[in-house]
């Protein structure tokens, strides 16, 4: 059975929903985010080894904060601001047997200023067969690297070298490479909005060097 394809547009609706919180319109809603990551997920799944040192992370990100979103008190974890008030005042963003969705979402939100920049400067190759390699080990180098053992960072790059042309790889990847071309631009307009929210919030809370 072929794996599911990425859907673009489904990406930009759940960025979308996650700035529309009624009660604070500085807030992201934690659900509408986990929903446009198991999108993105499948994004990381088709590149193949390419993004292996991505896709388990994600996945395995996710599946921690729904478990939170799923605990008795899971009101707590509906908005990324009401988690990190929560957890804070409750001080439990250094307790060693919690696992914090501060934490946790500190890692996806890394993982979306790659995946923008990278698809931000895939929308910039002036043809369709550039290569996608050098703009990825770029965007890489730009972003993820910086938190990452020079193990990974080693054979993310070598992978890199295997990656396609501009449409070879959104053929591979999209459900419609046209349409995702088309609606590559308001999709990254929706994340980059929700990105900068997020970064905005980590550091009113001083929380960018969570462990």
């Amino acid at each position: 059975m072929s794996q599911e394809k990425f859907d673009l547009t489904k990406v930009h609706e759940c960025f979308d929903r996650c700035l529309a919180d009624p009660i604070d319109p500085d807030d992201v809603l934690v659900d509408a985010y986990l929903e446009a990551f198991k999108e993105l997920y499948k994004f990381f799944s088709l590149m193949g080894t390419v993004f292996g040192f991505v896709r388990s992370d994600v996945k395995e990100k996710v599946e921690i904060l729904e478990k939170h979103r799923q605990q008795p008190n899971a009101e707590k974890f509906e908005t990324i601001k009401r988690m990190m008030e929560y957890e804070r005042d409750a001080e439990l963003l250094a307790k060693k047997d919690y696992v914090s969705g501060s934490r946790t979402l500190l890692r996806l939100h890394r993982g979306l200023d790659f995946i923008y920049v990278f698809l931000k400067r895939l929308g910039e190759l002036a043809n369709p067969d550039d290569k996608t390699n050098c703009v990825c080990q770029t965007s890489y180098n730009e972003t993820l690297a910086h938190f990452h053992p020079w193990l990974i960072r080693k054979g993310a790059t070598v992978a890199m070298y295997a990656l396609p042309n501009r449409d070879q790889l959104l053929e591979k990847v999209c459900v419609d490479a046209a349409t995702a071309i088309q609606k590559l631009p308001e999709m990254l307009v929706v994340a980059r909005q929700v990105y900068d929210r997020t970064q905005d919030l980590y550091t009113k809370y001083d929380l960018h060097g969570l462990p």
